[in-house]
C-alpha cells in the first residue's frame, strides 16, 4: 500500500473501530464505580454523536437510491435489460439465503446449542407483529402517493418508482435527455455528500462502538455461549467461502480484491448495524472501489439491501435447532427443510417491515412447532450478532452486484483488479 493509503479513511475507520471496542470494555468495567461515566460520557457525548452520525447516513439513503437508479435506468439503451437485471439479481439473492440458512442448520445440527440446557431464565412473552401476506407485498411494492414514499423511505416502492421514471427519461427520447442530465448532475453531488459523511466516520464508528461495547459484557455471552459461536462460525463460512466462490466462479476475479476493497461497508454495517444506513457507502464503493457500472449497482445495492438476509437467515436457522433443542422439540427431515424454505420465502416477504428479522424467525418457529417465547432467549446477545450479520448482509449485496454486472458486460475488471482505485483519501 502506498505511503498515502497508510492514512486513508478505511484504514482510520478501522482505527476507530479497535479504539471504540477497547474503550466499551473499559467502560463497562468502570460504569458501576463510576455513574457519570454513563450519563456524560456513554449516554451524552458518545450517544449524541453516534446518533447524529447515524442520521447523516440515513439522511443520504432516499437521495442516493432515487438519483442513483433514476441515472443508472435511464443510462440503459434496451429497456429490456432492466427485467434482465432484476431477475437475475433476486435469483442470486433467493440463492444465497437459502444457501446461508443450510449452512446454519447444517452446523446448528452437527454442534446442538442449546442441547440439555439447564436454565432458569423464563421464556417472556414476545409481541412480533404479523408479516404481510406475499400479495400484499407485491401490491405495496407501488407507491400510490411517490412523495409519501420518499419521505417515509419506503425502499421497495422508491425502487419501483426510479425505475419507472428511469424508463419513462428514456422513452421521452430528446426531452427526456434534459431531465436524465439533471440527474446526472444531481447524482455527482449526492456522491460528494457520501464522501464527506466518510471523511467524519472514523468518529461516528468510534463513538457508535464505545457506546455499544460499554453496555455489552460477558455475562450476557457467557450463557449463551455455544448458540453464539455456532452463529459466529456459520456467519464465517459464508462470508468466506460462499461468497469467494461466488467472485471467482461467475467473475473469474480474485476474491481477495474484493474482501480488501469491502472493508469500508462492512465497518460501516457493522457499528450501525442497519443494511438501509450503508446503502450510500456501499454504493459508492461498488462502483469507484469495484468497477461494477451505476446502471447495475444503483439497482442492486438497494434491492439487496431490502430484500438479502443471508445473515439473518443464518441467525434463524441456528436459533430455531437452538430453541428446539432448548424446548426438546423433534425437528426432523421435514422440520428441517420446513426451516429452509420459510426463512427463504421470508426474506421478500417480509421486506421493509420494521423488526424483520423477529418476524422471519416468528415465523420459521411456528412452521415448526418451537414456542414463540422462546426469542426471549437470545435477546441478550442479538445485539452483537446484529452487527456481524449485517456486515455479511452487505457484503453479500456487494458480491453480487459484482457478479450481476460481469454477467451484463457492466464490470470494469481493471478498476477491480486496481488496489488504489476509488480509495478515498483523508
Amino acid at each position: 500500500m502506498s505511503k498515502d493509503g497508510l492514512h486513508s479513511v478505511t484504514n482510520q475507520i478501522f482505527i476507530a473501530m479497535i479504539a471504540g471496542l477497547i474503550v466499551g470494555i473499559a467502560l463497562h468495567f468502570a460504569i458501576p464505580e463510576a455513574k457519570f461515566l454513563k450519563v456524560y460520557v456513554v449516554d451524552g457525548a458518545f450517544g449524541l454523536i453516534g446518533a447524529l452520525f447515524i442520521a447523516g447516513l440515513k439522511m443520504l439513503v432516499v437521495p442516493v437510491v432515487f438519483v442513483s437508479l433514476v441515472c443508472g435506468v435511464a443510462s440503459l439503451s434496451d429497456i429490456k435489460s432492466v427485467g434482465r437485471i432484476g431477475g437475475v439479481s433476486i435469483l442470486f439473492y433467493l440463492g444465497t439465503t437459502a444457501l446461508a440458512i443450510t449452512i446454519a442448520v447444517l452446523l446448528a445440527t452437527i454442534v446442538s446449542p442449546g442441547e440439555g440446557m439447564k436454565t432458569s431464565q423464563k421464556a417472556g412473552e414476545i409481541m412480533v407483529k404479523e408479516a404481510p401476506a406475499f400479495v400484499q407485498v407485491i401490491i405495496n411494492m407501488v407507491p400510490k402517493n411517490p412523495f409519501a414514499a420518499l419521505s417515509k423511505g419506503e425502499m421497495l416502492q422508491i425502487i419501483v418508482f426510479a425505475i419507472v421514471f428511469g424508463i419513462s427519461l428514456t422513452l421521452a427520447a430528446e426531452k427526456g435527455k434534459k431531465v436524465a442530465e439533471l440527474f446526472t448532475s444531481a447524482n455527482e453531488v449526492v456522491m460528494k455528500m457520501v464522501i464527506i459523511i466518510m471523511k467524519i466516520a472514523p468518529y461516528g464508528v468510534f463513538c457508535l462502538l464505545a457506546k455499544t461495547f460499554s453496555e455489552l459484557g460477558l455475562d450476557v455471552i457467557m450463557p449463551l455461549a455455544k448458540y453464539f459461536f455456532t452463529v459466529v462460525a456459520a456467519l464465517l463460512i459464508h462470508f468466506a467461502v460462499v461468497y469467494g466462490l461466488m467472485i471467482w466462479v461467475f467473475t473469474g476475479l480474485n476474491p481477495v480484491f474484493f474482501y480488501k476493497k469491502m472493508k469500508a461497508p462492512q465497518l460501516f454495517a457493522f457499528s450501525t448495524a442497519s443494511s438501509n444506513a450503508t446503502i450510500p457507502v456501499n454504493l459508492e464503493n461498488a462502483e469507484s472501489r469495484l468497477g461494477a457500472s451505476n446502471k447495475v449497482a444503483s439497482f442492486t445495492i438497494p434491492l439487496g439491501a431490502t430484500i438479502n438476509m443471508d445473515g439473518t437467515a443464518i441467525m434463524q436457522g441456528v436459533a430455531t435447532v437452538f430453541l428446539a433443542n432448548v424446548y426438546a422439540v423433534e425437528l426432523g427431515l421435514g422440520g428441517y427443510v420446513a426451516i429452509i424454505l420459510t426463512a427463504t420465502l421470508a426474506s421478500i416477504g417480509t421486506a421493509g417491515v420494521p423488526g424483520v428479522g423477529l418476524i422471519m424467525l416468528a415465523l420459521v418457529l411456528k412452521q415448526v412447532g418451537v414456542p414463540v417465547e422462546g426469542i426471549a432467549l437470545i435477546v441478550g446477545v442479538d445485539r452483537l450478532l446484529d452487527m456481524m450479520r449485517t456486515a455479511v448482509n452487505v457484503t453479500g449485496d456487494a458480491a453480487i452486484t459484482c457478479v450481476v454486472a460481469n454477467y451484463e458486460n457492466a464490470l470494469d475488471k481493471d478498476c477491480y483488479n486496481d488496489p488504489d482505485a476509488g480509495e478515498i483519501k483523508a
